[in-house]
């Protein structure tokens, strides 16, 4: 399927050659197309369409389990976020970055770690 960002897209403003760019909202990096003379700028439908799914995701509060296995206790992480971040079978048995933050406040990061980095 043809991409619609492939296409030469005029500015309806100035009719002036829009340019590829990319922009970033709330840690989402969305592709735009971004006219030089009056910067007008329009953003990939997709990437929008993904940005709302993001943050209907954020937004939204799940409430699961903690469970001990052997020695450790262990949380469920929700299938729907696993399957929004499009790395389901590569993030099974792989290391995350787990931290404890504050009071009461946990952080798991699954982008920063990679293998052999773990300190």
């Amino acid at each position: 399927m043809a991409d619609i960002f492939d296409n030469k897209i005029l500015c309806k403003k100035c009719d002036t050659r829009m340019q590829e760019g990319k922009i970033s909202k709330n840690g989402y990096v969305f592709r735009v197309m971004v006219c030089p003379k009056c910067n007008e700028k329009i953003i990939h439908p997709v990437d929008e369409q993904e940005y709302h799914k993001f943050m209907d995701l954020k937004n939204k509060q799940f409430s699961v389990k903690m469970r001990i296995v052997g020695n450790s206790y262990t949380v469920s992480i929700p299938k729907e976020i696993v399957s929004f971040m499009k790395e389901q079978e590569k993030m099974m048995n792989d290391m995350v970055r787990l931290c404890f933050e504050d009071m009461g406040r946990l952080s798991l990061s699954f982008s920063e770690l990679k293998k052999g980095n773990l300190k």
